[in-house]
Formats: C-alpha cells, sequence, structure tokens
C-alpha cells in the first residue's frame, strides 16, 4: 500500500521540480534567443524560440552603443572586494557566534533579521548623508562600503550554521594533542568550513553583482558606473527599450554569476563530503 501510494508522490514532486525549473529556465532561455535576433525578427508578430538567421549585431551595437567592459570592471571589483572582506569580518564573527552561545548569539540573530526586514528605500537617505560626510559618493570603496554592511548580517548567519556542523569533539581531540587555539582553528576548523566560506563568498559576490538600487544613487558618473546601471541606457527617454542590444548585454552580464557558480559548485560538494567523514 505504501508502495503504491508512494510512487504517485513522488511522481508528482518530479513534476512539480520539473515545471519549476522551466519556470526558471523560461526568462533565461528567451534572453539568449533575443540576443540572436536580428531587428526584423525581433519585430515579427509570430516570434519563435530559435532565430533563423542568428546574429551578432545586437552585440556588436550593445559595445558601441555603451561602456560595457568598463561597467563589467567596475561590478568586478565591487562585487569581489566585497564578498572578500564580507567573508573575512563573518568568519571569525560566526565561530564566536556559534561557539560562544550567550547575549552574543542572540544580538547577532536579532541582527540578521531586522537588517533583512529594512527595505532599500528606507535606509537609503541616511546612507547616502553617511558617505557624504565621509567623501564616498560617486565613489567605488563606498559602494563596496554599502554592499559589506548589507551581506554581513546574512553570511554572518551562514557561515555559524557551518560552524555549528564541525564537531567541537575535533578541536578537543586537537587540544589534547598540544595544538593551540590558533593552530586548532587554522588547521582542523577553517578547512572545515571551506565549503560553506566558499558558498557565502558566492553569495555575497553575486549579491553585489546583481544590485542595482544603490549604486544608481551613490554613483554619479558613467566611468564609475557599474553592469546594472549601464544596462538601463538602453532604454530609451519614452521607455522604449532598445531591445536586441539590451537583451546582448544582459545575457553578457548573467555569465558571470553562472560560470562562478559551475567552476565552484564541484568544490563546494566536494569539499561538504570530505567533510563530514573526517573524524
Amino acid at each position: 500500500m505504501s508502495l503504491r501510494t508512494g510512487r504517485p508522490a513522488r511522481a508528482g514532486q518530479y513534476a512539480a521540480l520539473l515545471c519549476y525549473l522551466v519556470f526558471l529556465a523560461f526568462p533565461f532561455l528567451w534572453l539568449v534567443s533575443t540576443a540572436f535576433k536580428p531587428a526584423r525578427e525581433l519585430g515579427s508578430l509570430h516570434p519563435t524560440w530559435i532565430p533563423e538567421r542568428p546574429t551578432l549585431d545586437n552585440f556588436r551595437q550593445a559595445f558601441d552603443e555603451q561602456p560595457l567592459l568598463q561597467a563589467a570592471g567596475n561590478s568586478l571589483v565591487a562585487a569581489s572586494a566585497a564578498a572578500l572582506i564580507a567573508v573575512l569580518v563573518a568568519t571569525p564573527l560566526a565561530y564566536a557566534t556559534a561557539r560562544h552561545r550567550g547575549r552574543l548569539a542572540s544580538a547577532a540573530t536579532g541582527w540578521v533579521v531586522v537588517s533583512q526586514a529594512f527595505p532599500f528605500v528606507l535606509v537609503i537617505i541616511p546612507l547616502f548623508l553617511i558617505l557624504k560626510n565621509l567623501h564616498l559618493i560617486n565613489s567605488l570603496w563606498g559602494l563596496i562600503l554599502v554592499y559589506v554592511v548589507w551581506s554581513l548580517p546574512f553570511a554572518l548567519w551562514m557561515l555559524a550554521g557551518y560552524v555549528r556542523a564541525v564537531p567541537p569533539e575535533l578541536e578537543e581531540a586537537a587540544a589534547v594533542d598540544g595544538a593551540g587555539k590558533l593552530r586548532t582553528l587554522v588547521s582542523v576548523t577553517a578547512p572545515l568550513l571551506a565549503p560553506g566560506i566558499v558558498a557565502t563568498a558566492l553569495f555575497a559576490f553575486i549579491t553585489a553583482w546583481n544590485e542595482f538600487f544603490f549604486a544608481l544613487v551613490l554613483l554619479k558618473t558613467p566611468e564609475k558606473q557599474t553592469l546594472p546601471v549601464v544596462l538601463t541606457h538602453f532604454l530609451g527617454a519614452e521607455g522604449v527599450a532598445d531591445l536586441g542590444p539590451l537583451a546582448a548585454a544582459a545575457f553578457l552580464a548573467t555569465l558571470p554569476s553562472l560560470v562562478l557558480f559551475a567552476v565552484i559548485q564541484r568544490r563546494i560538494t566536494g569539499g561538504m563530503t570530505a567533510g563530514a567523514v573526517k573524524s
């Protein structure tokens, strides 16, 4: 009886998962299709999935119209620096929160919940005034500082979960063998936390890479604008989009996140497996 009822339930789960994947993949596939369509096909009343005459003209036009490489470099610098700083700050804080539970852990948890509840619009005015007093308006370092502060609570919460998954007995065994606290953290705890650190850095990088609102408000000169802001320049004064170049530029903007995740995914899985079998 349980076998008969289990099969339909599992089939329903697979069907729901398939629908979810189609839901996620549809915008990206349509974006790729649009990026390679010539202008004549973009204006067709009967659009097709596969371009009849694929072309690279949209990509050439996108690079001719906007400084995409410069904007991508700004996004890369801001996202990489924000991810690195957030991980360096969050890792020791997460260890202290997970290993020494008390008021610090409660305050950190409360900070995570409260920080994620505030909308961007609510904090942008005081944030702008603070950065203005620090002379960090229209500066990538000011934007990096904002990204670090915004991603730090979730990074702390995420890394604290990885620290709790590391058995304290491993650290105690290292201490019995004569290892000091610093060597225990470096030789025993840090390798087991590597998958969590990589996953957290990936989260912080993708969040900063895709962020639009803060970059729009804080960066004024075109030379310092990030890629999401530059993509809005493909919209005309009346809100009419230059669809082909916009799709091409948006497709290029999504590639770093996809490639980075594809490269790191195997290492994350392998590191988790290795950490699970250590004793």
